[in-house]
């Protein structure tokens, strides 16, 4: 929320230029997106972590930013001439896959076999 808030003032601490402020503006609101995105799948990645699937979210962070976010960001800006914008915008789209990668794994999880698992380690 503060990143939108301030998005029309940041730009001013590095440029008096309408363009540029207006520029980091817009960019603003795409790192708001990607900033929630991020904090999504941290927490989600934590869980799954938490269960022993470091190797799982590894592949799914792989996938996501080399096989999706990497090509979607070159295309959207150097393709599409969508400049930095583009650059995030694809970055966005590796977070989604991610996300909705990791809320799968999360919902299809047997939770309280997960419970005695770490029950049982903890008693060993």
């Amino acid at each position: 929320a503060i990143t939108i808030l301030v998005r029309h003032v940041w730009g001013r601490l590095y440029s008096d230029e309408d363009e540029v402020v207006n520029y980091v503006a817009k960019l603003m609101l795409l790192l708001a997106i990607s900033d929630f995105l991020d904090g999504f799948q941290c927490v989600l990645s934590g869980a799954a972590r938490g269960c022993g699937w470091q190797k799982i979210c590894a592949f799914i962070n792989l996938g996501a930013f080399y096989l999706i976010a990497l090509p979607c960001a070159v295309m959207f800006a150097f393709i599409l001439h969508l400049g930095g914008m583009g650059l995030w915008t694809g970055i966005i789209c590796g977070l989604c896959i991610q996300v909705v990668a990791i809320v799968t794994i999360n919902l299809c999880t047997d939770w309280e076999k997960e419970a005695k698992k770490a029950l049982e380690r903890i008693e060993s």
